[in-house]
């Protein structure tokens, strides 16, 4: 019955995040290649008559990249979205959205004036109403089309340069597991030609910023169809796990009992079909996932590759991870030492920070460790333990940021591969957000952690009480001091009037003189009082 319940909220649909808005999937916006759509409160493009925005033509960054990808013009995601449009709508103040229609992360009201901070919570946590409705709305976002969003099933070449649009409708779960697939592809190069050292998503900078917009878009996208607005995504804390904790029918599905790749029947999630999982095959045809169906989610925990991932992360791999004062560094990419960014993403050593790609630490070792859907970067996003762990990993990455407190610019501004500097839009977003535009604590931008909220003061009083603790153990030298001061005051004063009444025959010609310089004296006592 929730289900079906749910289905109702559909009315209140908004425009969300995501990939390429519906409005702007069409030949006259390819060919002119503007994506400014009207915004419904006043019917003008971005909400231009009632100052939410305008449409402007996108300013590319100029910074140089590093040396990963040896190309130009050939990947429709180069100087993302230039391709495919040049002039997007940009949103003044705390007004967000392809047109301008919402609100920034962190804000609500009419006019996006209210700020607000959301509590992410620890799975385990969550009463048993929360959890089933959490389960309830992941299955309701599995079956409902998204009313804002499609995906392209081919490049913008093979649209004819726009002349042809190839687009499709997606449900708003696998939207999410399209735009993750399309930011981590291989670039295709004509032919059988391909190159797969490039990525939008993983393996540099742009890892924890790109997957906490994902998460933030993911989070508003389910508020939107539940109506649920209090909505936000639990967390696994898988740290020092002996198993995989939430692999059961009471979260996010148990063991087949007689295939161990599958899910067990009695979870909701043995139904779904995932989606982008043939990488191989898309790169032998020159083609895009089109999101049609490939199969169930496949996962046997535990069952992984050991010489790769011996074991889960402990508490001390976070701990030393965390401790590491450089964000990135070197290479920017998963060769680089030392690198926080590196050593949480899990290409380098979680005891030692040093890079070694056939280890699985942090990260990467609770993909492997799933042993399938999650195991393949493309299409790992299909399991929906996905959202968990990122956003367990954005807590640890939220740790980072209040250890340190970095400034903005610490996110490497030039020489990071392609589409990582700080100024580059993020693959594949539409509104659009720049890397290091989400470099900042997760309070700003609307949400916080359960484990990492600090007790707040229960009143004034709680504030005041070591410091009136303190006072009281020196109340008595501090009465004994008032009462000594008072009494060399009254002597000062007896002795300072007596002398002015012997200096009473003083000249006049020498009067103004003492007068001025006791003036000067008052006035500089006051100043240093």
């Amino acid at each position: 019955m929730l289900l079906f319940a749910l289905g109702f909220l559909l009315v209140i649909l908004q425009p969300s995040t995501g990939q390429f808005p519906r409005v702007c999937a069409n030949v006259q916006s390819l060919l002119s290649k503007e994506c400014c759509p009207p915004w419904d409160g006043d019917g003008s493009p971005c909400g231009e008559l009632s100052s939410r925005g305008s449409c402007q033509n996108i300013l590319l960054s100029q910074a140089p990249l590093g040396p990963q990808f040896p190309f130009s013009g050939v990947d429709d995601r180069e100087d993302w979205p230039s391709v495919f449009y040049n002039r997007t709508c940009r949103c003044e103040g705390n007004f967000m959205g392809f047109n301008c229609g919402e609100c920034k992360f962190g804000f609500s009201g009419p006019n996006c004036t209210e700020r607000q901070v959301k509590t992410r919570r620890n799975i385990f946590q969550l009463t048993a109403s929360e959890k089933n409705k959490f389960l309830a709305y992941l299955n309701l976002a599995k079956n409902i089309p998204s009313q804002d969003y499609v995906i392209a099933t081919g490049t913008y070449a093979q649209m004819n340069n726009g002349s042809n649009p190839m687009f499709r409708d997606i449900n708003v779960y696998d939207l999410f597991v399209w735009m993750h697939y399309y930011a981590s592809r291989d670039t295709l190069l004509g032919g059988s030609n391909v190159w797969r050292d490039i990525d939008f998503a993983h393996e540099a900078p742009g890892f924890l910023p790109w997957h906490r917009v994902f998460l933030l878009m993911w989070e508003r996208q389910i508020q939107r169809i539940t109506g649920d607005e209090n909505f936000t995504i639990p967390y696994w804390d898988w740290r020092d796990a002996e198993d995989c904790e939430v692999c059961n029918d009471e979260y996010m599905g148990g063991r087949h009992p007689t295939n161990p790749n599958l899910l067990s029947p009695a979870s909701i999630f043995s139904s779904w079909q995932v989606i982008c999982t043939r990488s191989e095959e898309y790169n032998s045809q020159q083609a895009l996932c089109s999101a049609t169906s490939e199969g169930p989610i496949r996962r046997n925990p535990g069952n992984n590759d050991k010489s790769r991932t011996p074991r889960l992360p402990s508490s001390a791999d976070v701990e030393f991870c965390l401790s590491l004062t450089q964000y990135e560094s070197g290479s920017m990419d998963k060769m680089a030492n030392y690198s926080f960014r590196n050593t949480l993403e899990g290409f380098a050593d979680p005891q030692t920070a040093i890079s070694n790609p056939a280890q699985s630490g942090l990260h990467n070792a609770l993909h492997i460790y799933m042993n399938g859907s999650m195991s393949q970067v493309q299409g790992s996003a299909n399991d929906p333990i996905f959202v968990l762990h990122h956003a367990f990993v954005d807590s640890i990455f939220e740790r980072w940021l209040r250890r340190h407190r970095p400034m903005l610019e610490v996110y490497p501004a030039a020489n990071a591969p392609i589409g990582h500097n700080r100024e580059n839009y993020m693959v594949p977003f539409i509104p659009l957000y720049r890397n290091g535009e989400f470099f900042k604590p997760s309070r700003e931008l609307g949400y916080d952690y359960e484990y990492l909220q600090e007790p707040a003061l229960q009143s004034f009083q709680d504030f005041l009480t070591p410091y009136l603790q303190q006072a009281r153990q020196i109340w008595a030298w501090l009465v004994g001091a008032a009462v000594f001061g008072g009494i060399v005051t009254a002597v000062l004063t007896g002795l300072i009037r007596a002398c002015r009444k012997k200096k009473g025959g003083t000249s006049s010609e020498i009067q103004p003189l003492l007068i001025e310089s006791e003036d000067y004296n008052n006035i500089s006592y006051q100043s240093n009082f």
